[in-house]
């Protein structure tokens, strides 16, 4: 484990030497065939405007090297534009990160946004501020760009993403007098306004706990020994049962599964089939939506 930290520690030492400082490699889908008269160039350009937006900006000022780039994707569903600046949308916005010493990506976030609203004019310079509400757009997909940081930073440090997700309460705060839906605790208890309580509020730490031990910790060393790092990992899933499904606004739960689900039930197949019908038990308590995936652990 050592060795791996070192290994960790010395690589982004030399990316902050000698590395880029864009933080985020995305993809960026825009969905609009529900319009009846679809204005295919302006739809093609504002996909490329978002994307450049998300890849070309520094988010946080530090160094990062081309492969440290965190994968990310938007697939984007316009439902209705009112021919001018007003879009309505919905959005899926997926990250995931690299296993040490592997080809494999883990998910990290899979969240579907329902209230994905903004208003552009084409032509419109998007800029950011961590103060103050420029647009409806770029107050949007900034959020998103420090959640996925935030969440990313937290597999790699023990709550290494609480900067990332200060600015995202930020944005959260001096959204609250917009006009678009999604900014405020009343609106839906599965919004943004949850999402990143969920991430700051001390009550859910042990999901921070878990995403770090999880990842560095358990996956991370999954090259080095295969058995060790599994049996690892299964030690972790109690910590989840530490936040309660009761706490008022908990969508984390729900957020966590979305992400990770499939990637339990490769995880934990090669346990002994009695540590995997106890690992069974544990995910269907936590998770029941999904008992029918968990089925192929038994």
């Amino acid at each position: 484990m050592l060795r791996i930290a070192l290994i960790f520690c010395c690589f982004y030492l030399c990316a902050g030497l000698t590395g880029n400082s864009q933080e985020l490699n995305a993809r960026v889908e825009l969905i609009s065939n529900q319009l009846p008269n679809e204005n295919k160039r302006v739809f093609d350009l504002l996909q490329k405007i978002i994307e450049d937006y998300l890849n070309n900006r520094s988010w946080t000022g530090e160094s990062m090297q081309p492969e440290e780039r965190i994968n990310c994707s938007f697939v984007i569903n316009v439902t209705s534009w009112d021919g001018s600046k007003e879009f309505k949308a919905d959005a899926q916005v997926f990250s995931s990160r690299p296993v040490f010493n592997t080809n494999y990506n883990s998910p990290i976030l899979a969240y579907r946004d329902k209230n994905f609203d903004f208003a552009y004019t084409e032509g419109e310079q998007l800029d950011f501020s961590d103060n103050q509400n420029l647009s409806s757009l770029s107050a949007l997909l900034g959020y998103y760009a420090h959640v996925i940081i935030g969440m990313d930073k937290d597999t790699f440090r023990q709550y290494g993403g609480t900067g990332a997700f200060a600015v995202a309460r930020n944005i959260v705060n001096y959204s609250q007098g917009s006009s678009q839906e999604g900014w405020r605790s009343m609106e839906s208890m599965g919004n943004r306004y949850w999402l990143i309580n969920n991430l700051t509020d001390r009550r859910y730490a042990p999901y921070r706990d878990f995403a770090f031990e999880y990842h560095f910790k358990g996956l991370d060393t999954f090259s080095e020994d295969l058995t060790k790092g599994r049996r690892e990992v299964v030690k972790m899933i109690p910590k989840l049962k530490e936040v309660s499904r009761g706490n008022p606004g908990n969508i984390f739960s729900e957020v966590l599964f979305a992400a990770k689900s499939n990637e339990f039930i490769g995880v934990f197949n090669g346990l002994p089939a009695n540590e995997r019908v106890k690992v069974f038990n544990e995910l269907v308590d936590l998770d029941p939506a999904n008992t029918s995936k968990y089925e192929a652990l038994r």
